[in-house]
């Protein structure tokens, strides 16, 4: 019977690790599978952009939204030139970059697939020049090269028909009604502690490419460390928690400081970027990690 259940689970498993494409995540070299299409991943993104958009406010400072622009604009064309030098410009061939500053304190910015990238003006004291700014966008732009969208869509498929597959499989073994909906709820617990720790994983891969892209547009990616310092001062060290979909503030700024020198090996100034456009003071800003979110923000 033992035999039986192993062969069973090993079909389920080669079912699910089957479905899809396997790609590599550039810069990190991450292998992923995705079951869903870019086409699906981005006709969902653009309908909740439209809808996010049409509530919110636009900031009105000409300046800033200009600087959010243009910051975003570099790192989208540097990041676009990498991947079509390395052959990888179909990956992003169906996006459209867009960044947009809106009128809100949070210490927030988030991703959504496709290139539509939104910033918070709370955000803003804490960068405090365009270099930094370049830090958290082209951390926004690594979550859209890396599909992390798609590939979160791909994992809760996965753990929902894998589910519904060992749910069956074990009834089908002459396990009691009780005993499976048991199992299922340990698999649940399982599934959602395994996303947290994979959202972990999203985000520091999405803090390693971002450098990268970072440098790669011209802007200093030093300044990364004494940000996250800023921003672990403004939202209280971060969250430092096991089940935490975010890496903690000290966990990041150790990261980014391991990742230096391959950044600095991208990194050649620019006459545009040399410049730092400081942003406007604000009196305080709400105490909010940064939730840099392949999704609407909470």
């Amino acid at each position: 019977m033992k035999s039986v259940k192993l062969l069973l689970l090993s079909v389920v498993a080669a079912i699910l690790t089957s479905c899809g494409t396997t790609s590599t995540v550039p810069i990190t070299g991450r292998k992923q599978n995705l079951i869903v299409s870019d086409e699906q991943v981005l006709s969902l993104s653009t309908q909740q952009y439209q809808q996010y958009m049409a509530s919110a406010k636009k900031s009105t400072n000409a300046a800033n939204t200009a600087m959010v622009q243009r910051v975003g604009k570099n790192l989208a064309n540097a990041v676009v030139s990498y991947l079509n030098a390395n052959g990888l410009g179909t990956e992003v061939s169906q996006y459209q970059w867009e960044f947009n500053l809106v009128q809100d304190k949070q210490i927030n910015a988030f991703c959504m697939p496709g290139g539509k990238i939104v910033v918070y003006e709370g955000l803003l004291p804490v960068t405090q020049d365009e270099a930094s700014l370049a830090v958290v966008l082209g951390h926004e732009i690594a979550h859209a090269v890396a599909k992390h969208s798609a590939e979160r869509l791909s994992n809760a498929y996965k753990q929902q028909y894998g589910m519904q597959i060992l749910g069956a499989v074990a009834a089908g073994m002459g396990a009691s009604s009780t005993a499976v909906q048991l199992g299922q709820i340990v698999a649940n617990a399982g599934g959602q502690f395994f996303t947290a720790g994979f959202s972990r994983k999203q985000e520091s891969e999405a803090d390693h490419m971002g450098l990268i892209f970072a440098a790669m547009a011209g802007y200093d990616p030093q300044v990364a460390v004494n940000f996250w310092q800023r921003m672990s001062q403004a939202t209280g060290g971060g969250s430092s928690s096991l089940l935490s979909d975010h890496p903690s503030d000290a966990d990041r700024i150790r990261d980014l400081q391991g990742w230096m020198p391959e950044a600095l090996r991208y990194y050649k100034p620019t006459a545009t970027t040399a410049t730092a456009t400081p942003a406007t003071s604000t009196k305080k800003t709400t105490k909010k990690t940064i939730k840099i979110s392949t999704k609407k923000t909470k």
